[in-house]
């Protein structure tokens, strides 16, 4: 340093040193109040409200009881007396078959039971003479006996007759097709001058609904949830038609029956409900929700504030049995609190927490900002073997 710069240095020495005084006194209060500052947290809140645990399902609406209508004779249509939608009274007339061919087996069975009753009246007859001589001693026993048989198999044909007859006309009474039951008639499936044909199976003629007034809702409940299904419990749902509306049922049946959809056993759930005012319509789509349980005005939180693992960095503990499986980190104004409580009822999104202890305002603790993973990892495996000598926390 030449003389300049040393008599520079010697002019400005107080200035320099209060410089220097004030960059350490700066430097200290910094660092000061950084150490000063407390940690801020991460909380969730804790609220009062009602907490239900459900299952969610769909199903189609359908009457209580359908009755299917359907042909024992073939024929065409001749008259048709309901439509869509009509409303019946059991033996009310739905429909005529043409009977004309049902008729001609009526008068056919008829003639033969005619001729089998005169056959019968006169082998009695022939029976009657040949007994009153076989007992005056005039034929022989052969002769009576063969009178005998031939009465009593005239017998047997008159009942054959009897019974075609019967059943022919029988036949003509089912081409008069009535109802079998009070109820709606919701289906038609044939029209007037159609040919029914009843040679192998019973066709369907008309579907109806006996009383619209009560309906049920299948659904199919997988068998994760079938477990918490009971007879009784309380259902609501909602349909397309009336989204803004809810309706209310209860679980009617269970049914034991499973069924494999996808590789998932699926069992069929029953849910009764009153249609009074006659809005839900046979198959409409029902969303489905059974309440398996519910709790009211009771503390609750949201799932993800009990993910805490560890109070390490929240709060000291003074024994290892205090965790965050048996106690809550609550923020209470500007104080740290541990607080003992039990889970109750869980849904989708929120947690029952059941503690007297708890209060208006409070928040739990689930972190601070700037907290860091304690979670330890090893390197990885190398050909050659583990690196570094073994692991290493990061």
């Amino acid at each position: 340093m030449n003389n300049k710069n040393r008599n520079w240095f010697l002019r400005h020495k107080w200035l320099i040193v209060f410089f220097i005084a004030l960059a350490i006194a700066v430097y200290a209060l910094g660092s000061g109040k950084s150490k000063s500052e407390k940690k801020k947290y991460v909380t969730m809140d804790v609220t009062r409200g009602n907490v239900s645990q459900t299952v969610t399902a769909t199903g189609e609406i359908m009457p209580v009881n359908t009755v299917n209508v359907g042909s024992q004779v073939s024929g065409t249509i001749e008259e048709l007396f309901v439509d869509y939608n009509t409303q019946v009274k059991k033996g009310d007339i739905l429909l005529k078959i043409e009977p004309s061919v049902l008729q001609a087996s009526v008068e056919e069975a008829k003639a033969s039971l005619d001729s089998a009753i005169s056959q019968r009246d006169y082998a009695k007859k022939q029976y009657d003479r040949n007994k009153t001589l076989f007992n005056d001693g005039y034929i022989a026993r052969a002769e009576m006996e063969q009178s005998q048989t031939s009465y009593e198999q005239s017998e047997s044909s008159v009942i054959r007759a009897q019974s075609q007859y019967d059943k022919a006309v029988t036949n003509l009474g089912y081409a008069t097709i009535v109802s079998p039951v009070d109820g709606t008639v919701i289906s038609r499936k044939v029209d007037k001058g159609q040919t029914v044909a009843a040679s192998f199976q019973t066709p369907d003629l008309f579907e109806i609904a006996e009383d619209l007034t009560k309906m049920q809702i299948e659904t199919a409940v997988s068998e994760a949830d079938i477990g918490a299904i009971k007879q009784g419990q309380k259902v609501t749902f909602t349909v397309d038609a009336y989204a803004s509306q809810v309706f209310e049922g209860f679980v009617h049946q269970v049914r034991l029956s499973p069924t494999t959809t996808s590789n998932v056993v699926v069992y069929t759930v029953v849910i009764n409900v009153d249609n009074e005012d006659l809005k839900l319509m046979p198959g409409m789509t029902a969303f489905v929700t059974i309440v398996i349980d519910s709790a009211q005005d009771t503390w609750k939180a949201q799932n993800s504030a009990f993910l805490i693992r560890s109070f390490d960095g929240i709060i000291d503990v003074s024994s290892d049995a205090i965790n965050p499986t048996n106690h809550l980190a609550v923020q209470r104004g500007k104080d740290i609190i541990l607080v003992p409580y039990e889970k109750g009822l869980t849904t989708a999104t929120e947690t029952e927490i059941k503690s007297d202890e708890l209060q208006e305002g409070d928040k739990i603790v689930v972190g601070y900002i700037g907290q860091t993973s304690q979670t330890k990892k090893t390197s990885g495996m190398n050909h050659g073997g583990m690196m570094g000598g073994g692991p290493r926390p990061r």
